[in-house]
């Protein structure tokens, strides 16, 4: 069914078309990004049950006008058509106390003036339930089945966490060239099984994501069993012994190297401030040439897929890697200007209140060729890591670190049943894509997380890949 755009917006498009007019008079560029986010956070566990708005919930809109040396910001909660000219006149005197101010204090970077095609475009998402048509009760009674399934399974089981998310985005993107809307809704879930035999606690989690909404908890309550198995045989687990072993990743753990590898390190900001080392390597050899990356909100359907970024500059598919060589990197706006490059859609903002960085969208290892079986059966002693829970990177010196909850065992081309966790994934970026000998036919992607800049400025991405077998130090 066909998700609605928001009435506040619409409402708002004339007001906000006045006030475009009125400040074109002394600014060269000027334009509007209005959103109107909502969504429910949904938890359930033993101990209890939690309703909630969504993390992600904002409305309002932000003005970006051109002041002659750089670009100005402001934004606010509401636009009235009768006010049009005091909310003008408001800005203007902002724009100019920033200048001055700034101007006695620092050097302002100087940027070129956004030059903008004419481009009129809506983008309506589609999901099987609407979010008015299922209650919270509904929600709440279909996620105690869930977790009640799981307590039926095993009497290892301490407790069982639901989670389920829904947000409804709606945004609308005005200059003088652009009009652009867009309105979709995205979900994500969990399932996080914690068992406990004597003195010794594991646990193990199941993610989900998708543009949907409550359907998703359909494929949720289908993992229950085997979410549950993993943690139950997590408690005969293993540590690991350090050192560095042919593996094969899972999609959702490739998808954090490919994040965490070349995700950050190619977010053009920070070529701008000189602190990404991928700069250097352009149009050089980084991987194996049996490596593609993507990134981009056209290149994958999931969370961060949209028709525009909140720059109002339409999503893409920017190839990163290509067959091994480093193509490309992704930017804002204003990275771009600088770097004299075209925007690649990846300019997003936590909230209309926070200003737009270069950030990823879905990124990814494309397919290869290989089953998984004839990699697993490749491989003489190693692991199949999967169930990632965190990772790091240094864009400036190529050092990655992901945490993985488990490894099983393989020997001899076969897994053993043996289990090690926990698992500590580390390494020179080129060393491991270089190392990477197999990869698997079939895609998968996930976005149940967020990710920040530094440690700040969240934003919804996806990430994902096919299996990937490759040498890796673990600890």
């Amino acid at each position: 069914m066909k998700v609605k755009m928001s009435n506040f917006l619409n409402n708002t498009k004339p007001s906000i078309k006045k006030l475009i007019k009125n400040l074109s008079k002394d600014f060269k560029y000027v334009s509007v990004l209005g959103s109107d986010v909502c969504g429910k956070l949904y938890s359930v566990q033993r101990t209890g049950i939690s309703i909630q708005d969504s993390f992600w919930s904002e409305r309002g809109f932000v003005v970006k006008v051109y002041n002659g040396i750089s670009y100005s910001e402001i934004s606010f909660n509401e636009i009235n058509e009768n006010e049009i000219e005091s909310i003008s006149e408001n800005i203007r005197k902002k724009v100019k106390g920033q200048i001055q101010s700034l101007k006695n204090k620092v050097n302002i970077n100087a940027y070129d003036l956004i030059n903008e095609e004419k481009i009129e475009k809506t983008f309506i998402g589609e999901v099987k339930v609407l979010p008015e048509q299922i209650s919270d009760k509904e929600i709440v009674e279909k996620m105690i089945s869930i977790k009640d399934k799981a307590f039926s399974l095993s009497d290892f089981l301490i407790d069982l966490r639901v989670r389920y998310q829904q947000v409804h985005v709606s945004k609308i993107f005005i200059s003088n060239n652009k009009d652009l809307a867009q309105s979709y809704i995205w979900s994500e879930g969990s399932i996080f099984s914690i068992v406990r035999r004597e003195n010794k606690t594991k646990y193990s989690y199941s993610p989900f994501s998708g543009l949907k909404a409550s359907e998703l908890l359909e494929e949720i309550s289908e993992k229950v069993d085997e979410t549950v198995d993993i943690s139950i045989k997590l408690l005969d687990s293993k540590p690991v012994t350090p050192g560095e072993y042919e593996c094969i990743c899972s999609p959702d753990v490739s998808g954090i190297i490919a994040h965490e590898a070349f995700g950050h390190g190619v977010e053009m900001d920070m070529f701008v401030k000189n602190r990404a080392k991928a700069a250097e390597y352009m149009d050089k050899e980084i991987a194996s040439p049996l490596v593609t990356m993507h990134d981009g909100a056209a290149s994958a359907v999931d969370v961060s897929s949209y028709l525009f970024d909140d720059e109002g500059v339409l999503g893409t598919d920017t190839v990163v890697i290509d067959k091994g060589i480093l193509k490309k990197g992704i930017s804002d706006t204003l990275s771009a200007l600088k770097l004299a490059t075209t925007p690649t859609g990846n300019g997003k903002r936590q909230s209309f209140e926070r200003k737009a960085y270069s950030r990823m969208t879905n990124t990814y290892f494309a397919a290869g060729s290989s089953k998984l079986e004839d990699m697993i059966a490749s491989i003489e002693f190693g692991y199949l890591l999967d169930c990632p829970m965190s990772g790091m990177e240094d864009p400036k010196n190529w050092g990655i670190q992901c945490m993985v909850n488990y490894g099983l065992e393989i020997k001899n081309g076969k897994l053993t049943g043996n289990i090690v966790s926990p698992v500590v994934l580390t390494g020179y970026v080129p060393d491991l894509l270089k190392s990477i000998s197999m990869v698997s036919d079939k895609v998968e992607l996930c976005g149940s997380g967020a990710c920040g800049k530094g440690y700040k400025e969240f934003v919804k991405v996806s990430s994902g890949g096919p299996y990937i077998k490759a040498k890796v130090r673990l600890g």
